[in-house]
């Protein structure tokens, strides 16, 4: 038996990255998923399924059990449909773990309104319509695991990026009194502050970049998607019942 065997896990963001990390690894530790992303198709490898789909595909190839969601969780109406995909699919729901987020990096004396607007939205609001939502289902049956991705750039800021700390540290705060409000409920809330990860958004920066994180990372690597994901899958399991929030950084020390 896995450590999440026989639980309904949403994970957002979940078609590529970190996030199709979580879906993975859940779904062999006994989870049956909920695939959600909003990517479309035709990602260049071939298939006409999307991201999410293809996930869904392997997690079924493994033997799991999941389906592929793509509402947009940046507002509410996307995040009550996405909750109750979960309750129809699988009559339950276990855990959440809102992974979705973006970036629109830019020095803020030149930030437009839309880049502050879509990653507010994407990052933060999203967390808000999505934890409202499984309120009601976790506190009805006492129990339920809620963790939040924040980053290390929500705790120690960043340069061009005060629209994504800004919704990255919103997340710490709001995932801080969600765990107080919930936890008479039996249910947890915390969070996991990534470093810096390999995937797509790592894979394009410039040499010089990549070089000074790992100057400035004690363990002297870039973390991969399954250090974050195990660090999540930790803390929705019994394992960590009596952690509640918590901000867990994975970032190979960087933030010390």
């Amino acid at each position: 038996m896995g450590a999440l065997d026989g639980r309904v896990a949403i994970i957002t963001g979940a078609g590529r990255g970190i996030g199709r990390e979580h879906a993975l690894l859940f779904a062999a530790e006994g989870a049956r998923v909920v695939v959600n992303d909003v990517g479309g198709a035709a990602d260049g490898s071939g298939s006409d399924l999307t991201p999410a789909q293809q996930v869904v595909a392997e997690i079924e190839g493994m033997g799991g059990a999941a389906i592929a969601n793509a509402d947009s969780v940046a507002d509410w109406e996307g995040g009550q449909r996405l909750v109750n995909s979960a309750i129809e699919a699988f009559g339950d729901l276990d855990i959440l773990v809102n992974n979705a987020g973006l970036t629109r990096d830019g020095l803020l004396a030149r930030m437009s309104d839309d880049d502050w607007r879509v990653v507010i939205e994407t990052n933060l609001s999203s967390v808000f319509y999505t934890c409202r939502a499984v309120c009601r289902p976790m506190m009805k049956k006492r129990s339920g695991s809620i963790v939040n991705i924040s980053s290390i750039v929500g705790v120690h800021g960043n340069w061009g990026q005060t629209n994504y700390a800004a919704s990255k540290a919103g997340i710490i705060g709001f995932t801080k009194s969600l765990a107080r409000e919930l936890g008479s409920r039996n249910i947890r809330a915390n969070v996991v502050a990534p470093g810096y990860v390999k995937t797509q958004l790592t894979d394009v920066l410039p040499e010089e970049a990549t070089g000074a994180m790992l100057q400035n990372t004690p363990l002297g690597r870039l973390g991969e998607p399954a250090d974050v994901a195990g660090a999540v899958r930790f803390l929705c399991s019994d394992e960590a019942s009596f952690i509640t929030g918590e901000v867990l950084l994975v970032d190979g020390g960087l933030g010390m």
